[in-house]
């Protein structure tokens, strides 16, 4: 990379999470003149999906094709399927991380190939933005943790309410089509085939969103260790593993902090002269992971040489805490108890608005202004039936029986 290059690069990654596809997207457009961009990153379990720029910009789905395709360190310029039409994109894969990504720019009709030098930085500049993503998974540092977790709860209960509606919409549509009040049997079974079609891709749209939004438990495990074996490559003390039993998966901020936490009590652990073997073992319940790291020294920690930093503070916002157990002459137990749920608000603090999902939030936020239904599906782009869906769901989820009782309460909480 040249100054400008390395300047552009620090510009971008010193932005906050959200607005760092918007500048890359900036910064790329004099090489790559394009009117869109977006992004797949498989190591952000909140929101691996991220777009930006004008209209008839690629879906998730639609950029699944391209991440499994591409091949990282050679970016690809052709033409896709994006939006329902074929365009002419670029697409970039990274594999900076343990977890791919892609970058796809959208670009216009006729566009003039883009030279390789431009491709290289885009490629140099996509591999350094995934790994600044990647750190923030990998260290869990307790406030990107916090919006992770807070990200994937909104992003979770939006998936349940959109996987219900179209699995209900299908299977309504199948029931009629299979009436045999209905005469047309070859419309029936095209169509039948159709809406079968359909609840497949859906199913298969939420299995890809799992594989990214989940961890299996032995896997998440295996990283740990690959991750500890260094730390003790050229020590005395025999590093020990409890993989373990079930495979059960873990939601991906679980699993990136249960990783770090185990890493940082490990080097608690060997501060100690004494210790020669060292055991790290995960056990999950139904509730909780419980995730020890056990030495045999002499048993003298205090809880004090633990300190109050990033271990307790992780576990603050996953609603976990640390068990230490000590016995003088037999060695130290440090047990990280992490719950597998997301822990509640604190009665009495909970806003009722946080269990709305983002695009509620911006359907109450229009209603509150006293914007009919037809205005919002207007501001939003979206139909003015979804308008009325996200508004019965609106009503349910603050317990309130009308439109002003609803924007009364954004009001009191605004």
């Amino acid at each position: 990379m040249d100054a400008t290059t390395l300047t552009t690069a620090y510009e971008i990654i010193r932005q906050p999470l959200g607005e760092i596809l918007p500048r890359l997207s900036v910064a790329l457009a004099p090489l790559i003149p394009h009117r869109g961009a977006a992004e797949l990153s498989t190591h952000c379990a909140h929101s691996p999906f991220k777009s930006v720029g004008g209209t008839d910009l690629p879906v998730a789905a639609e950029l699944t094709p391209l991440l499994d395709s591409g091949v990282p360190g050679a970016p690809w310029q052709g033409r896709a399927a994006v939006s329902g039409a074929v365009r002419e994109v670029v697409a970039v894969t990274s594999d900076a991380t343990a977890r791919r990504s892609v970058l796809v720019l959208v670009r216009e009709e006729g566009s003039a190939p883009v030279a390789e030098a431009a491709l290289a930085v885009a490629q140099a500049l996509w591999d350094l933005v995934t790994s600044h993503f990647d750190r923030f998974a990998v260290e869990a540092l307790p406030g990107a943790l916090a919006r992770s977790r807070a990200a994937a709860d909104t992003r979770a209960r939006v998936i349940a309410e959109l996987s219900t509606a179209h699995a209900a919409a299908f299977s309504g549509v199948l029931g009629v089509l299979r009436s045999r009040a209905l005469d047309d049997a070859t419309a029936r079974a095209t169509a039948t085939d159709l809406a079968v079609s359909a609840l497949v891709d859906m199913r298969a749209e939420i299995k890809r969103d799992r594989l990214i939004a989940e961890e299996p438990a032995r896997e998440a495990f295996a990283r740990l260790a690959d991750d500890l074996r260094p730390m003790l490559r050229h020590s005395a003390v025999r590093l020990e593993l409890g993989p373990p039993e079930s495979d059960r998966s873990l939601a991906a901020d679980v699993a990136h902090s249960a990783r770090a936490i185990v890493r940082a009590l490990l080097l608690v652990i060997l501060e100690q002269d004494s210790v020669r073997r060292v055991h790290v073992g995960w056990r999950l319940t139904e509730h909780e992971l419980r995730a020890a790291v056990r030495d045999d020294g002499s048993g003298g920690l205090d809880a004090c040489d633990l300190g109050a930093g990033s271990i307790t503070d992780r576990l603050e916002v996953l609603g976990g805490h640390l068990d230490m157990e000590a016995v003088p002459g037999w060695g130290t137990t440090l047990t990280a108890v992490i719950p597998l749920k997301t822990p509640d608000a604190p009665t009495g603090a909970a806003d009722p608005l946080t269990a709305l999902g983002e695009r509620e939030l911006e359907v109450l936020t229009r209603l509150a202004l006293g914007h009919r239904n037809r205005q919002i599906a207007q501001e939003l782009h979206i139909s003015e039936s979804t308008v009325k869906f996200h508004v019965a769901n609106i009503l349910t989820k603050l317990g309130v029986a009308s439109r002003g009782e609803a924007a009364a309460l954004f009001h009191k909480a605004a």
